[in-house]
């Protein structure tokens, strides 16, 4: 059994982490406790290079850092932005490629070095449909997946309220026979997509889509098949309920799309309270930023609740430095927080172990009360918890006002 996050991105995307490359990767991915890490970015010529200097075959279309063992693998993966239109409409959508080895990356990347310098940013803009995409990829290998990401958000889900469809089909039309799965990204769970019946053939899978290395892991998933890139892809193709045993959940109402509302504003609304305002701003008439659960709400044929018969289960988590930070009274990025962390994960052996695995007795031995609280009541779901909206992240708590006075130290 083991962990994998196959969505990050590198430093050659905009916005991102300068420590977003293998080496650090390779380490982060140690201290979470990642076996199976997508590299992202293989569009990018200069990262594709980074890549080929550092990774050498392993597993089965997996690779690992040279001379470093097979404690972590790396799947070649990229996010691209295909931006077109269809029925009248500008539409702009985010898809993941998975790719099983460099041969076939080198011509992925020759094929869209047509249409865009890939140069430009690690996550490309192409102007062409994400039906032609899958098109140009899987003609050059039928071992590659595509897979829609962060399905629900609203400028670049394929789902999404600003420029996405309403349906696969809708979107990939003859080639939606090709789409075995979607990412629903930190502001959706699996639990609100199981209210689509038109998605349970669909093999629900989470990633992080990390900017910066602490960051990889929010969202992965747990495998129980063999290190091998063909196995995983058949297991996410095929939905096997036994090789994908769960994946591991952000809570969405954190995701910075949740709700709806106007961040400059600071209006939040629910979908049943930006109904009653007519999708309009009460504080500067402009039109609200539909989220996720609103559109969700809009498109599901279920009620909330409902759970589909071969439902991949969910674990829903917090970062353990969030956890550390609550119990300190201070910010993630102080020394407390990061001293303890690497504390805790030397002893515990990586992060995920310590949420998933060790037993409360066996954390107690090295876990101050706490923290050690804090982790029991994420096991447990006893948060307050404050949705995102428009771009604004949403704010779990694990202790309340009166317990948050109360410093550990």
């Amino acid at each position: 059994m083991f962990i994998a996050d196959l969505h990050i991105h590198s430093k050659y995307s905009r916005a991102t982490s300068k420590d977003m490359e293998v080496l650090s990767l390779y380490k982060w991915a140690k201290v979470k406790g990642i076996k199976v890490l997508g590299t992202g970015d293989f569009t990018h010529p200069y990262y594709l290079n980074d890549l080929k200097t550092h990774l050498e075959p392993a597993a089965n279309g997996l690779f690992r850092l040279r001379d470093k063992g097979e404690d972590v693998y790396f799947m070649l993966t990229a996010e691209v932005n295909n931006i077109f239109s269809a029925k009248g409409k500008e539409r702009k959508i985010h898809t993941l490629i998975f790719a099983p080895s460099f041969e076939v990356v080198e011509k992925i990347n020759a094929r869209l070095s047509q249409y865009t310098d890939l140069s430009i940013d690690g996550r490309p803009t192409l102007p062409f449909s994400a039906k032609e995409l899958v098109k140009i990829v899987l003609d050059i290998s039928e071992d590659c997946l595509i897979v829609p990401a962060h399905a629900w958000t609203p400028w670049y889900g394929i789902f999404g309220s600003k420029s996405g469809f309403d349906s696969i089909e809708e979107c990939f039309e003859e080639e939606s026979r090709y789409i075995y799965a979607i990412e629903t990204g930190l502001s959706s769970d699996p639990s609100m997509n199981w209210r689509l019946s038109s998605l349970d053939r669909i093999t629900l899978i989470s990633n992080s889509d990390a900017h910066s290395p602490s960051k990889i892991g929010r969202e992965a998933n747990i495998f129980h098949c063999n290190l091998d890139y063909y196995e995983i892809i058949d297991t996410i193709k095929n939905k096997d309920r036994n090789r994908l045993i769960a994946t591991i959940e952000f809570y969405p109402e954190e995701g910075k799309y949740h709700f709806d509302g106007h961040r400059k504003c600071n209006v939040v609304f629910s979908p049943q309270e930006t109904k009653r305002h007519n999708y309009i701003c009460p504080v500067c008439g402009k039109r609200l930023t539909v989220g996720v659960m609103h559109r969700i709400e809009s498109l599901a044929d279920r009620p909330s609740g409902h759970r589909p018969n071969n439902a991949i289960p969910e674990i829903h988590l917090v970062p353990l430095e969030q956890i550390i930070s609550e119990a300190l009274g201070v910010q993630t990025t102080t020394k407390a927080v990061q001293e303890e962390y690497r504390r805790l994960v030397s002893i515990g052996g990586s992060e995920f172990e310590i949420l998933l695995k060790l037993s409360m007795e066996e954390l107690s031995r090295f876990v101050p009360p706490r923290i050690l609280e804090g982790i029991s009541r994420v096991r447990e779901g006893k948060l307050f918890i404050k949705p995102g909206f428009d771009g604004v992240y949403g704010k779990i708590k694990i202790f309340d006002s009166e317990e948050r006075q109360i410093r550990l130290f």
